[in-house]
């Protein structure tokens, strides 16, 4: 079968596609991974072929301007304009990768899935890393900052932030449909051909378990782990800093900003002081700074995390559901900074599942709270113990396995639920 990856964004929301394609082109298909010219390497190098979706959104987010919208400091508007031309581009280029396509395998955030899909009379399955397709009475719609509306106002706010989440690219979406595929409007998408999408959810069940009024076609599979390359060396001043100490806390924002970099590391350095403990600054997307560190504080830049991981004590980050993934695989004990999105909602998952405290918001995130919490994670004996028991649950999960089967079944017998 050949089978069509869309997806696009940042490493987190291009890494786990990989880790699918990988699996589908080990149980023999014939896989084309569609995305930003920035992973193209790391796509072949797995063995998957690569279509180039010319947008440039990684290199507009590390702008000043860009910078600035991702932090919540305004230009939200004058940066979708600048967004729009490019939005086109990787709906067109989407497009000229189909050819040839029998099975499409999409993150909404690529735009043309559920179009090309539907165009080429062709299954289409929506894959993606949170639980935002599939309405539910037991939590809120993991978009907003709240664990609980009530069942009536959970269920419904599902929908309600799907369709806030696209209005920006809705008549575009549509304007694009009607010129270059020769169909109508959007209306449900989660129906194609006359049947119901699948809904696949690269995440563990033992971190958000399925909801008991989730519809058949949604599934929980397990994470969409890539290991690294059998030929990835660490950095040895790296190895050595690891070996020469205690089991140092990672700390790392991942691809967002910060208003001031610095400020933000002294902060975190000076937090790492009043506990006591060594540490790893991920640098990110310039979300931390790298210079004048103390010794007891090593600095990395691309690390995997299914090597680091292990190594540390305890996991300070973003609350992206990868790393989160990551961090709770290893079995460490996590904090949760989160930014906005779906980071709130992993952080009040780890919380509710005891693998560590209640997450700190980054508009209040004081040296003194994150000491607190980082005294927390590296003392607290239940939580370690439920940190592990989680982990190893995680370990004994094989998400892509569970994918691709699903996959399998849903395009030999379109009709029939993924859940009985």
């Amino acid at each position: 079968m050949n089978v069509l990856i869309l997806t696009a964004g940042s490493r987190g929301d291009v890494q786990p596609y990989i880790a699918l394609g990988a699996g589908l082109r080990a149980a023999g298909h014939s896989v084309t991974l569609a995305t930003l010219p920035a992973f193209e390497a790391l796509a072949r190098d797995h063995g998957l072929a690569f279509a180039p979706l010319r947008a440039e959104l990684l290199e507009l987010l590390q702008t000043p301007q860009g910078k600035k919208a991702l932090a919540g400091r305004g230009g939200s508007l004058a940066l979708l304009r600048q967004v729009t031309p490019m939005l086109q581009r990787m709906l067109d280029d989407a497009w000229a990768a189909a050819a040839g396509s029998e099975l499409v395998i999409y993150h909404p955030k690529a735009l043309a899935g559920y179009s090309i899909a539907e165009k080429l009379g062709i299954p289409g399955v929506l894959a993606l890393p949170l639980p935002l397709y599939s309405p539910t009475s037991a939590f809120p719609s993991p978009l907003l900052p709240v664990a609980n509306l009530g069942a009536f106002l959970n269920r419904a706010s599902h929908t309600l932030m799907v369709r806030l989440a696209s209005a920006s690219t809705r008549g575009l979406v549509n304007r694009w449909r009607r010129a270059a595929l020769g169909l109508g409007p959007v209306r449900d998408e989660l129906m194609l051909h006359g049947r119901p999408v699948l809904r696949l959810y690269g995440y563990s069940p033992a971190v958000v378990p399925p909801p008991p009024d989730w519809d058949a076609w949604s599934v929980a599979t397990g994470y969409w782990f890539l290991e690294r390359s059998p030929g990835w060396r660490p950095p040895e001043a790296l190895a050595a800093f690891l070996a020469a100490g205690p089991p140092p806390v990672y700390v790392g924002f991942g691809s967002m900003p910060s208003a001031d970099a610095a400020a933000k590391t002294a902060l975190v350095l000076e937090a790492l002081r009043r506990t006591g403990q060594r540490g790893v600054l991920a640098k990110g997307w310039g979300g931390l700074a790298a210079a004048d560190l103390p010794p007891d504080v090593a600095v990395v830049e691309d690390v995997p995390h299914d090597w680091l991981f292990p190594q540390v004590a305890a996991v300070v980050h973003h609350g992206g559901a990868g790393t989160t993934g990551a961090g709770l695989r290893a079995g460490r004990p996590t904090l949760i900074c989160p930014f906005f999105g779906d980071q709130p909602f992993w952080g009040r998952r780890v919380a509710a599942l005891g693998a560590g405290p209640r997450p700190i918001p980054q508009r209040r995130l004081t040296a003194t709270r994150l000491a607190e919490a980082i005294r927390e994670l590296v003392s607290s004996a239940e939580m370690r113990e439920r940190a592990e028991a989680l982990g190893a649950r995680i370990r004994g999960e094989d998400g892509v396995a569970r994918a691709v089967e699903l996959i399998e079944a849903y395009t030999a017998s379109p009709r029939q639920p993924a859940r009985s």
